[in-house]
């Protein structure tokens, strides 16, 4: 379902028309003419029942008849753009200049977070020597705790050694 136009230069008036998709709008080769539409005096004359019957029938309208007959209540549906999207204009400089200033912005960020993090280290370095020098004091003060500690840590490490092969021959015997 389409337009076809007609009237003369400057003056368009338009028919409803059904027609096959392969055909040429001024073919007049159309299946049925359902109505008109004059868009000089917002003038629409359409036969509903027959718009009804062909919609049913699977005719597809265009974008502008689908307009009309959301106007005329035939079909209950939004209006539809029949208007072409504009593609954006590309400009190659543009695009250019604003990928060397996003390369900028992300070496400074870097530049700012190293500046940061050496200045968090030098401060971490700073109270790690004071850490340190008190983890000394205080191992000077209990030596046979830290031996005990390490015995017991052995102990724990030779058990999972000792653990392990047997686990490989019950997961072998399962299978």
């Amino acid at each position: 379902m389409r337009l076809q136009r007609v009237g003369r230069k400057n003056d368009p008036s338009y028919r409803i028309v059904v027609t096959d998709k392969r055909t040429g709008p001024k073919s007049n080769k159309h299946v049925a003419i359902i109505g008109s539409y004059n868009p000089k005096m917002s003038h629409i004359q359409l036969d509903v029942d027959a718009a009804k019957d062909w919609l049913s029938k699977g005719v597809q309208p265009s974008d502008t008849v689908h307009n009309i007959l959301v106007g005329q209540k035939v079909i209950d549906a939004k209006k539809v753009n029949p208007l072409p999207r504009k593609s954006p204009i590309v400009d190659e400089e543009a695009v250019a200049k604003a990928a060397e200033e996003k390369a900028a912005a992300e070496e400074a960020a870097k530049a700012e977070e190293a500046a940061k993090v050496s200045e968090e280290q030098s401060a971490s370095d700073n109270s790690e020597d004071t850490q340190s020098a008190e983890a000394e004091a205080s191992a000077e003060e209990t030596p046979a705790e830290d031996v005990a500690e390490e015995a017991a840590s052995e102990e724990v490490v030779e058990e999972a050694k000792e653990e392990t092969p047997e686990a490989e021959e019950e997961t072998k015997e399962a299978a």
